[in-house]
């Protein structure tokens, strides 16, 4: 008999409905409070954005069935406003709704510095980061990397040396990726923590990646890059770290190495340069103060100061929305301040026009056009 509550499956239906993102899950749940009641408007939602909504809703029995199987993996969920999500990762504008994880949750509670780097790692690199992991984990941070060949797997490998580590992975937590880390998971997952926002049975694809690549900067007070090739996936990281506010560390490398070229180029900017874990230990921020009783921080000033009446009059809204956005990403806040109207107006017009297909989240709570705004279909 499932001991779970009702609302866990409620959640569920919600984040794995099509257009449901992390950003509009947010903005769902400040406007109806509970899934139960956001499950019940999305059909009217979509159909204000003039489209039907894009698949159909899961059932309860599909939900329960994800819930039944991640309990069998010896896993559990863990929900976005609930005590048990991770403080840190609540205060992201598109932090996942739900979270898949299997070992000790409490982990993510403590103080964590994430570690990033080259797939493609050099003999030099590999030892510096399982060192350096190590360094950390022994002045008592939890490190938190991907699971990748390379950098990543150093990272875990040294900081499992004196304690535990925590692992971001970009599929299911029933799809170990690469192959040859199954192992690593699995003992991350007896003495650390493995977390997945991506249903059971999904296979990690290239688009998984930067939201994967979210979590680790979300769940750290700082990240630090170990050998990063220009426009490489660390460097993805790097730039949401300093997107959230967290603190940027690089390790130097040789000018002559291209894996180096990225990381190298991040000490011209903000990062701090970093050879030892004293470097990182002397400017990693203490715990800070989880924002907000509910999970969901301190909302943007003029979230929910209007009443329903406001809802009902948007078609100018969703007019004025739909000229300013492109398919290129444009900041939700940039695109409320160029807006003529009220925070609250803007964010339900994005709602509705997420679940009906027309526009799509991006890290760093961005949004974009998916087609062209005034197509008929």
């Amino acid at each position: 008999m499932r001991s779970l509550p009702a609302s866990l499956a409620a959640t569920l239906r919600l984040v794995r409905t099509d257009g449901v993102g992390p950003a509009t899950y947010r903005r769902l749940m400040q406007r109806f409070s509970t899934p139960e009641a956001a499950l019940d408007a999305l059909p009217a939602l979509a159909r204000n954005a003039g489209r039907q909504i894009r698949a159909p809703i899961p059932s309860l029995g599909m939900a329960e069935d994800e819930i039944d199987g991640l309990a069998k993996l010896g896993g559990r969920f863990l929900v976005l406003g609930t005590p048990d999500y991770p403080p840190l990762l609540a205060q992201l504008a598109d932090a996942p709704p739900v979270l898949a994880v299997l070992g000790d949750p409490a982990i993510l509670h403590r103080r964590s510095v994430a570690m990033v780097g080259s797939r493609n790692a050099s003999s030099a690199g590999l030892r510096i980061a399982e060192a350096l992991a190590a360094e950390l984990g022994g002045a008592g941070l939890i490190v938190v990397s991907g699971l990748a060949r390379g950098i990543d797997g150093a990272a875990h490998r040294g900081a499992m040396h004196v304690g535990p580590t925590v692992a971001a992975i970009a599929g299911g937590l029933d799809q170990p990726y690469p192959p040859e880390h199954t192992d690593l998971q699995a003992r991350i997952a007896l003495t650390g923590c493995v977390v997945a926002e991506a249903p059971l049975g999904t296979a990690p694809q290239s688009r998984h990646f930067p939201r994967r690549n979210r979590i680790i900067a979300g769940l750290s007070l700082g990240c630090i890059v170990v050998e990063a090739a220009p426009r490489s996936g660390s460097l993805i990281t790097a730039n949401l770290t300093l997107d959230y506010g967290r603190e940027l560390f690089a390790v130097p490398g040789s000018p002559l190495d291209p894996r180096s070229r990225g990381s190298n180029d991040l000490l011209r900017g903000r990062a701090h340069l970093t050879e030892t874990a004293e470097d990182v230990l002397r400017e990693l921020p203490e715990m800070p103060t989880y924002l907000g009783p509910d999970g969901f921080g301190e909302p943007l000033p003029g979230w929910g100061a209007e009443g329903p009446e406001d809802w009902k009059q948007l078609e100018s809204v969703r007019v004025a929305v739909l000229q300013l956005l492109s398919h290129a990403p444009t900041p939700v806040d940039d695109l409320v301040r160029r807006c003529q109207f009220s925070v609250s107006a803007v964010l339900a017009v994005l709602t509705e026009l997420e679940l009906a297909g027309r526009v799509e989240s991006h890290p760093g709570n961005r949004v974009g056009l998916l087609d062209h705004p005034f197509r008929s279909d």
